[in-house]
């Protein structure tokens, strides 16, 4: 296996085939469940609220059909999460375990299929924290998963709230991995139109996150804390100048709550590499370490990276041991693995 281009997609999606009918087993709705796609065997449609959610491809929910992709595309391991839908904070706390646990078991069983190309992020009940620590300890020293993903924002609540402060401890205690995702964009009015709530919506719901984080201390509370952020962080490098810029001129509204200047959080954050534009990615390695961006894609659905690393196997103006660290050994490292465990 050649080291110099070994590849680790960070950022994939998976679900199993055949999700349980929540909806009916905890008697009320909200809940994800699937038929059969009219047009195709092959392909499953999300049904949620008894209305069309989105059809998935036999390769959101098939490990093998997935192998087959990842020879195809020179992907070596593939980093399975759920699908934020999946996610169920709207639930009663209890149910919302069951969903964690049901779709935990799941990836640890698709791991366990080829434990050489799968690693795998859990998902927990962030409406609970005591539950939610109980499930990332659970998949991390019981189902051997490499951390969780967890969304944006949790109900009304942003990730700098008070209340998360045992999960971030947890996760640092473990020195385990967190996966923050975009989800629960607003879709209504203003952004209903032009797939608004993903192009623009997901951007947003993304920096609000890091943001949150940052200025609320949590970084500085908790420094050795791994947080990766999908698609490149949303906008928040593009708007990171303004942030600071904020965090100067008003701090009596924008350093209420940490006392450490942003920039001096840079070196803690993690993000993956979809950013679908080679400017975009120029500015991310120019303000942050080629150390902290790891690929990612979005496997399987379209607003993904179809050729996975081609955006950073392409910069020319990117030196190959950047490449190497991005396309691959950096999500090793931060998952404190090494590459002779896949050969």
């Amino acid at each position: 296996m050649d080291t110099k281009r070994f590849k680790v997609d960070f950022h994939t999606h998976i679900l199993p085939s055949d999700i349980p009918d929540f909806e009916a087993q905890f008697g009320y709705s909200g809940f994800i469940k699937f038929k059969q796609n009219d047009q195709d065997p092959e392909k499953l449609d999300m049904i949620k609220n008894n209305a069309h959610f989105r059809t998935i491809e036999c390769n959101c929910h098939s490990p093998a059909r997935r192998i087959e992709e990842c020879n195809d595309s020179n992907v070596d391991v593939q980093v399975l999460s759920t699908v934020p839908v999946m996610f169920s904070y709207f639930a009663k706390p209890q149910d919302g375990l069951i969903v964690s646990k049901f779709l935990n078991d799941h990836i640890a069983k698709c791991i366990a299929t080829d434990p050489k190309r799968f690693l795998g992020l859990g998902t927990v009940p962030m409406q609970d924290i005591g539950l939610a620590v109980g499930e990332l300890k659970r998949c991390v020293t019981e189902l051997g998963l490499n951390g969780i993903q967890i969304g944006t924002h949790i109900n009304e609540h942003n990730l700098d709230s008070p209340i998360f402060y045992p999960l971030w401890e947890a996760a640092q205690e473990l020195d385990t991995v967190i996966f923050v995702h975009p989800w629960d964009m607003q879709m209504t009015g203003r952004m209903s139109k032009f797939w608004f709530p993903w192009l623009i919506g997901m951007p947003t719901e993304t920096t609000t996150s890091i943001a949150s984080m940052v200025l609320g201390g949590v970084f500085e509370r908790y420094p050795k804390l791994k947080v990766v952020f999908a698609h490149g962080g949303g906008s928040f490098l593009g708007t990171f100048g303004r942030i600071c810029h904020g965090y100067d001129c008003r701090p009596d509204l924008v350093a209420t709550d940490c006392k450490t200047h942003p920039k001096e959080f840079l070196k803690n954050l993690y993000f993956d590499s979809l950013v679908h534009d080679n400017d975009a990615l120029k500015l991310m390695v120019s303000m942050v370490d080629t150390k902290n961006i790891l690929l990612g894609t979005d496997y399987p659905f379209p607003l993904g990276e179809q050729v996975p690393g081609k955006l950073v196997e392409d910069a020319d103006w990117l030196p190959e041991s950047d490449k190497r660290r991005i396309l691959g050994l950096n999500a090793l490292d931060i998952f404190n693995l090494d590459i002779t465990r896949f050969q």
